[in-house]
């Protein structure tokens, strides 16, 4: 090696060297403090005895020196029940609650993670829960970040069974339901109004009996997933479909009346077995299924009737009758799912697999962002019954649907499409479409076509909101207020 190279390899390493000692510097001035990405970690409401979902946040070192943080600790230690992680190392009862001699070298960072299991507080409503996690540095300096939380005591109910008649009531304390609810062959549940149920992510309700949902305008029965808290700022949980598994009538099963009921957030909102079309399987009156991962409502096979229902964001379609016997009037069937593209349609009909003696549907309105919002189809099969009819609907393109006479099957039905300029995918007849902040308002906005061309003899009298409908009716489940 030359001398020139050996020079340079020499200097080189002096410069490393020096680096690596500059880097090793951990000051004790005051004046040298850590940045947080966030002052206070919020973890929104929580059920009491039930964890949280994580939240994160970072520590910089942006003070020019290195910076040695002689403790870090949670202030209320085990009181409080938050659960702390400081760069790899959990803050637990051995340590207790604290980690020592945390180094944060110039221009680096180190991440927090944070949970909480609240205790019950026997408050009867959310109660504020905090925390501090203190940061001691080696020069003195005490540094906070505050961590709280709402802690709402619950009524935890598992793997319930209902063998005889009962009632299922809601006070003050929230219910949440683990594994589900099975109405057994012969028992009628009825859920009273004013009652929402929180459905862990396994739960649902399976009904092999029958079921009651007894809401009214005043006081609708909730259906729901049991995250309160939220995905991201803007999104609840409660905004994302997938939360629970809905509903689901089997064959014995017959009789089942909903009335001002709220189902969202599902896999499948409800979902119908085959049985005797003869017999009533399933009245939805003045009710809502919103934001399902699977079908809105699936009906293979029954008889059932829907009034006044809202049925709106689903992956699958939001309404599919397949077979049997169903009655729509008044109803708002809404595709507008966001979080997949390849969705289904707002109504689908078929005879596919069984006949469809009738299906009935009248001053409803089907509509949403595809050019094809309602798909009926025969099937293969050999001469199938196929009997369908609507009157004064709002319908987004039916081109593809095997009709043969028009003037007797679509009554006074408006077939829209992309060339309804000022309707531009459905969206403008709705109060609120918000696709960045996913918000859904599916009352009528003041250019929606369907104000007042509801039938007056045969539009409900009432709309999904309980208020009287006028002389002339709208399509759809939600009569348009100038007042609002």
């Amino acid at each position: 090696m030359s001398y020139r190279n050996i020079l340079f390899t020499a200097l080189a390493a002096l410069l490393l060297l020096s680096a690596c000692a500059d880097d090793e510097v951990f000051t004790s001035s005051p004046n040298r403090i850590l940045t947080f990405s966030t002052d206070t970690v919020t973890l929104d409401t929580v059920f009491s005895n039930v964890p949280s979902a994580r939240r994160d946040m970072w520590v910089y070192n942006r003070s020019g020196e290195g910076i040695r943080c002689m403790n870090i600790r949670l202030e209320r230690g085990n009181q409080s029940g938050f659960r702390v992680n400081v760069d790899g190392t959990y803050l637990g009862a051995s340590m207790g609650y604290q980690t020592n001699n945390v180094e944060v070298r110039n221009k680096d960072s180190i991440r927090v993670f944070v949970e909480v299991t609240t205790p019950y507080n026997h408050a009867g409503k959310p109660n504020f829960v905090d925390d501090n996690l203190i940061f001691t540095l080696e020069s003195g300096v005490v540094q906070k970040v505050n961590l709280n939380v709402y802690s709402w005591d619950a009524l935890q109910l598992r793997d319930v069974k209902i063998s005889r008649d009962s009632v299922l009531s809601s006070g003050p304390t929230p219910i949440i339901i683990y594994g589900g609810i099975t109405v057994e062959e012969g028992a009628t549940l009825t859920i009273s109004a004013g009652t929402t149920l929180y459905f862990h992510a396994d739960a649902g309700i399976d009904v092999f009996g029958r079921l009651n949902i007894l809401g009214n305008a005043d006081q609708n029965v909730v259906l729901r997933g049991d995250r309160i808290d939220r995905m991201f700022d803007y999104l609840p949980y409660d905004g994302v479909s997938g939360q629970w598994k809905g509903i689901h009538f089997h064959p014995s099963s017959y009789e089942n009346w909903l009335q001002f009921a709220d189902i969202h957030s599902t896999f499948d909102g409800v979902m119908v077995d085959s049985s005797d079309v003869s017999r009533e399987k399933l009245t939805l009156h003045s009710s809502t299924i919103h934001n399902c991962q699977g079908y809105g409502l699936y009906a293979q096979n029954s008889r059932i009737r829907l009034t006044n229902c809202q049925i709106s964001n689903t992956l699958r379609d939001c309404l599919c009758v397949d077979g049997g016997w169903a009655e729509v009037n008044g109803c708002t069937l809404a595709q507008f799912y966001p979080f997949d593209a390849l969705r289904g349609v707002a109504l689908r009909f078929l005879a596919s697999n069984f006949d469809l003696h009738q299906l009935l549907c009248q001053n409803s309105l089907v509509t949403g962002y595809a050019e094809i919002e309602m798909v009926g189809e025969k099937g293969k099969r050999k001469e199938p019954v196929f009997n369908y009819a609507f009157s004064h609907c709002i319908i987004r393109d039916t081109t593809n649907i095997n009709y043969v006479d028009t003037v007797n099957v679509f009554r006074k039905v408006v077939f829209e499409n992309d060339e309804d300029t000022s309707l531009v995918y459905g969206k403008k007849h709705f109060a609120k479409i918000d696709t960045k902040k996913l918000r859904y308002d599916f009352r009528l906005d003041s250019l929606s076509t369907a104000i007042g061309k509801a039938d007056p003899t045969t539009s409900p009298e009432n709309d999904r909101q309980g208020r009287e409908r006028d002389d002339k009716p709208d399509i759809g489940a939600f009569e348009f207020s100038r007042n609002e």
